[in-house]
Parts: C-alpha cells; sequence; structure tokens
C-alpha cells in the first residue's frame, strides 16, 4: 500500500494510511481557555446593562411600567407584583400599550436575555427611559 503525499486526493476506494497528529497540550490548554473567555465574555455581555434589583423597585414606586417580556405561559406561572405581560415577540405590536415615550419602563424577563432585546427595540423606537432589570430573579423581596 502506498502512502499518498501530504494533501494529495485519493480516488474512492483506494486505500489510504492517515495519519493523525496529537494535539500538544498546551494547543488544548489555550483552545480550553478561549471557549472558558468567550463564555463568560458573553454572560458579561448579556449582563451589561443590567439594572440592580433595588434601583429597579425604586423607579416601579415612583411610576415606571413594569413589563415582563416572557410568554404568557411563564407569566402565568408566576409574575412580580404589578407587572403587565408584553411578550418579546409582541413588543412592536403592542408598542401603544406602553403609552408615553418619556415614562420609565422596568423590562425583564427569565434571564435577561429577552429583556435585552426588548430594551434595544424601545429605544430604537425613541423610548428614552427604559432599565432592564434583566433575570426576575434579580427583584428584591
Amino acid at each position: 500500500m502506498r502512502t499518498p503525499e501530504k494533501g494529495a486526493v485519493v480516488p474512492h476506494g483506494d486505500p489510504a494510511v492517515v495519519w493523525a497528529v496529537p494535539v500538544s497540550s498546551v494547543v488544548f490548554k489555550i483552545a480550553l481557555l478561549v471557549v472558558v473567555v468567550a463564555a463568560v465574555g458573553g454572560w458579561w455581555w448579556l449582563r451589561a446593562g443590567t439594572t440592580p434589583g433595588a434601583d429597579a423597585r425604586a423607579l416601579v414606586n415612583d411610576g415606571a411600567r413594569l413589563v415582563d417580556v416572557r410568554t404568557p405561559e411563564e407569566f402565568s406561572r408566576g409574575h412580580i407584583e404589578g407587572a403587565v405581560n408584553i411578550p418579546v415577540s409582541d413588543i412592536e405590536a403592542r408598542i401603544g400599550e406602553l403609552g408615553d415615550k418619556q415614562r420609565a419602563i422596568v423590562l425583564y424577563c427569565r434571564s435577561g436575555a429577552r429583556s435585552a432585546k426588548a430594551k434595544a427595540l424601545l429605544e430604537s423606537r425613541g423610548f428614552t427611559s427604559v432599565v432592564n432589570l434583566g433575570a426576575m430573579s434579580s427583584w428584591p423581596e
């Protein structure tokens, strides 16, 4: 059996020897580090721009509208008292329900990703005081 040259195309059906090159532990560690940094960076990016729970509660106490952007099913299983449910998928169609674009709005969901998306959409439509609580669990008891 002949060993093909590096990079050669072997015709279908011809036997060939395939060489496996071992990955050094240094390369593996660097690859693992890149994956970990990307994961942590993604988590921090998701959390960027969230408002601490106590600050969000103070805004609501001062008249901000509290909006849960989760699905109706999630909302029915539990929500923050006083919240209105406008799923992120419906927010553009129901934007009129939010009223004055200068009124403060506090958004939340399960993890903060959907509320971040809703915040960006509302700000692009001219809402000037939108904050992202992030996860519903961030709301202080």
